[in-house]
């Protein structure tokens, strides 16, 4: 049965591919959209829109561009996807084409300093290492590095970078030129092409060459042309127009097939990543192995070594000088001072768990792919809500045991934590709005999560409660004393704040390698997609979080203090 375990847990751990949308074959000549998505950048993880800056819009004499219809998930992650002026035409190759040339606008200055909002905003942009992106086909547009780690290969960095910062010795530069390369495949048996692959190689190129020399009927080397510089102030020497061009070139690639084609992606996410999610769970392994040994010694030796000597009929002196755990068996299962809040806790706690199992399963098996942008968080925020009908339910079940019978229980397990997350939520959402940020939540949208929290989850969370009321009330092993025992004094590791302390980073220490990863698929615009690997080490924490408990609740009792919950 073990070696079974084991190998589905391997199985789990290598469905590292995710399925993307349905493949889409582009005829000879056919036009192929490009989209332009939200610029982010890994120094302020604040992104803005695309068109915030001074580029080429589709439409000049608008002021707003509408963006795509997107879901839950993309609007909370700041995606916001828009057309471009980026135009290209199945294996028709461009050796270059200027796209516009952007002024900045003489009203848009600051009235002190006159200089350009328009220059500033662009070369501040540029500083921050904003990276912009770029959507074909549906798949990212990428800069392809050569990796020259312990396994060779070529490692796709998402987005482009906007310029090169600049210094007290070196200008800002700006990437006004991007020579777009677009890998394509034939599918057998199939009229058309595929798409597979859109790499970008940005180079900053003098506008004055761009406007001179960037033609589609002659030869264009973007390696030999002196940088377009960004220049705010002084004023005088300002940058006085910008001119933007790209280039494109057809690739047919045999060996990537369309089913395959977010492999590189994926797998550039971290080029090391195999090794170290297995050390991670080797190392979670190690932490559970030596966590249960302890567990095994101490309880299982220590209680049956208590056991033997409480029912020695010879030990009845020694039986009746009771001491450590023994003495407090008739206050155990009494009652804690807030037994509503206790089970509240555990109730949004059992939702909470409902929801990652759930999300978790779907994501090992491809539901929720890269390719499909915000499924992952939607899905989380849906799961969450259907779960309440689990966090009622539990809830409602603990309340009854401690006789608290009250429907202000339950409604505080449907407010409790939502109701705090969203107060911090939109806190922060005012700062995204005054920074005019692309993930900052529109207000229509903040009334669409308000209403799935209290149209649905709310009320699942009650429909769950009155299931739970009419279940039999659970009946502790240990009747309860009258009169609650004297806790003596504690020592200052079982004091509460240490408990909690040591209760917490022995888990942390079983999962921290997975957390790095996921935070870094957070903060660093990064992929992550092995979540057979997380789901091996998810179940790992849980069998940690269980035998710690057992381990201080055991502790908590051999020092007379019987307020274990």
């Amino acid at each position: 049965m073990r070696v079974l375990v084991f190998f589905l847990c391997v199985a789990l751990g290598g469905a590292f591919y995710l399925p993307g949308v349905a493949p889409r074959e582009y005829m000879d000549s056919e036009n192929v959209t490009v989209k332009v998505n939200s610029m982010k950048s890994t120094e302020t993880a604040i992104p803005y829109d695309y068109y915030s800056i001074m580029v080429c819009r589709p439409d000049a004499s608008s002021k707003k561009i509408r963006a795509e219809a997107e879901n839950m998930g993309e609007i909370l992650w700041g995606d916001s996807i828009k057309p471009s002026r980026y135009y290209m035409s199945m294996q028709k190759p461009i050796t270059c084409a200027k796209v516009c040339t952007t002024k900045p606008k003489p009203e848009n200055v600051e009235k002190k300093t006159r200089i350009s909002k328009g220059l500033k905003r662009l070369k501040r942009r540029i500083d921050d290492e904003y990276r912009g992106h770029l959507i074909l086909d549906n798949l990212p547009v990428s800069e392809v590095y050569i990796w020259e780690g312990s396994e060779k290969g070529l490692y796709y960095r998402r987005g482009y970078p906007l310029g090169t910062p600049g210094n007290k010795s070196s200008p800002t530069l700006v990437n006004n030129h991007l020579s777009f390369t677009v890998k394509i495949h034939k599918p057998e048996g199939l009229p058309g092409w595929r798409i597979v692959g859109f790499e970008v190689v940005p180079y900053s190129i003098d506008s004055a060459r761009i406007d001179t020399d960037c033609s589609p009927d002659q030869e264009f080397d973007a390696e030999k042309y002196p940088p377009q510089t960004v220049i705010a102030s002084p004023p005088s020497q300002a940058t006085k127009s910008i001119s933007w061009s790209y280039s494109l070139m057809w690739s047919e690639d045999k060996e990537v097939a369309w089913s395959s084609r977010w492999d590189h992606y994926l797998k550039s996410s971290d080029a090391s990543a195999a090794n170290i999610h297995w050390f991670a769970i080797m190392n979670s392994l190690m932490i559970v192995l030596c966590l249960s040994a302890m567990v095994a010694m101490i309880l299982l030796r220590a209680l049956h070594k208590d056991f033997n000597r409480y029912n020695n009929p010879e030990n009845e002196d020694e039986a009746q000088n009771e001491t450590g755990w023994k003495v407090v068996h008739a206050d155990v299962f009494r009652d804690p001072p807030y037994p509503g809040l206790l089970a509240c806790y555990v109730g949004t706690g059992s939702q909470l768990l409902g929801m990652a199992v759930v999300t978790l399963g779907f994501a090992c098996f491809g539901f929720l792919s890269p390719a499909r942008r915000g499924s992952l968080m939607t899905a989380m925020l849906v799961l969450y809500a259907l779960c309440g009908s689990v966090g009622g339910f539990v809830a409602a079940v603990m309340a009854k045991m401690f006789h608290e019978q009250s429907w202000a229980t339950i409604l505080m397990t449907g407010v409790w934590l939502p109701g705090k997350v969203f107060v911090v939520f939109f806190c922060l959402n005012l700062m995204l709005w005054a920074k005019q940020a692309a993930n900052a939540v529109p207000f229509f949208m903040l009334l669409g999560l308000i209403a799935l929290w209290f149209f649905v989850s709310i009320p699942l969370v009650f429909f769950g409660a009155a299931v739970g009321y009419k279940q039999d009330a659970i009946a502790p092993p240990q009747s309860v004393s009258q009169i609650p025992r004297f806790i003596p004094e504690q020592k200052w590791h079982m004091k509460p704040a240490v408990m909690v302390l040591s209760a917490g980073a022995v888990p942390f220490g079983a999962a921290f390698i997975e957390l790095y990863f996921i935070l870094s698929s957070l903060w660093l615009n990064k992929f992550y997609y092995v979540f057979g690997f997380f789901a091996i080490v998810f179940a790992i924490l849980i069998v940690t979080c269980a035998e710690i408990s057992i381990v201080l609740v055991y502790f908590q009792l051999c020092y007379e203090d019987y307020r274990w919950w």
